[in-house]
């Protein structure tokens, strides 16, 4: 897997490459890249970039001093984008919806469109479920705790924690490698526990969120009506504040939606890329030898 240093410490990701419009797409905690691991294959003609964040579920841990707070995370994914000389980016978001920050600190220059997807938004940082996860990091060693009760399957797929965040059920094959790097790894802890304690209080994140409002280029807002994390009316009052912000609502899901519902998702963010000026680049055939490139 490729990994670019910055200024915070090493990004791993995954870049599928090609001509095609670029999305760069951004997992919650402690996920990684295979959150989208469903809908990739659906976006043909497109170059997905997903850079694995320091949320938690990445593999190499970050310098001591990196600010990974809500802000210092959101500079960081601007940071990235801008070290791999992409733009005109679409930024898709889900879960984790600290992306939408890079609006607000001014950062969003290479930024052409956002999708949100069932994310964070307005003062739900961390959404409420994950308010008491909170409180546990703070504590000393509580990371850890965390990682050995996700072993347990009664907690692991507790409908009021990660079992809540996906209808169909995310894999506990995926959801191990999510939390591996913070089991074997105390300086992943660290990271995992300074983001996982690091939002601001209520008021400034209202403050920050006024400020989106000055984001003049489209948006699309994706919100699962079975959501247990993200208040439903979140969704329309995101698309509200967005100047150019249309939602679109898919049924039985929560909010894991790549997970649950993959087919609709990429259609739906497909319609909206081709609406809005990114139309996919289709792969040249080789007629030599029948392959495709």
């Amino acid at each position: 897997m490729p990994r670019i240093e910055l200024s915070s410490g090493p990004i791993d990701y995954q870049d599928t490459g090609g001509e095609g419009p670029v999305l760069v797409l951004a997992h919650g905690l402690p996920m990684n890249e295979t959150q989208w691991r469903k809908v990739l294959p659906l976006l043909g003609g497109y170059r997905c970039v997903l850079p694995t964040l320091p949320l938690g579920g990445h593999r190499q841990p970050m310098n001591p001093d990196a600010d990974l707070s809500q802000r210092g995370v959101a500079l960081l994914l601007g940071e990235f984008i801008e070290g791999l000389g992409l733009d005109r980016v679409t930024l898709v978001l889900n879960d984790w919806g600290g992306g939408q920050f890079l609006v607000s600190e001014g950062q969003d220059r290479r930024i052409a469109r956002l999708v949100l997807v069932a994310c964070e938004a307005f003062d739900n940082f961390p959404p409420g479920p994950a308010k008491a996860m909170a409180q546990v990091c703070r504590i000393p060693g509580g990371v850890w705790l965390l990682t050995r009760l996700m072993r347990v399957p009664a907690f692991r797929h507790s409908r009021s924690g990660y079992g809540g965040m996906s209808l169909s059920g995310v894999p506990d094959e995926i959801m191990d490698d999510w939390f591996a790097p913070a089991t074997r790894s105390r300086a992943i802890r660290r990271d995992f526990a300074k983001f996982a304690t690091g939002a601001p209080g209520r008021r400034t994140l209202l403050a920050w969120s006024d400020r989106l409002r000055d984001f003049d280029r489209p948006v699309l807002v994706v919100w699962a009506t079975e959501d247990r994390l993200m208040p439903s009316e979140h969704g329309p009052r995101l698309a509200e504040l967005y100047p150019q912000g249309q939602l679109v609502e898919i049924a039985d899901s929560s909010t894991l939606i790549p997970e649950d519902q993959p087919e609709r998702l990429a259609r739906v963010l497909t319609d909206f890329l081709t609406q809005t000026g990114a139309e996919p680049v289709p792969r040249v055939s080789c007629a030599r030898d029948g392959r495709r490139m």
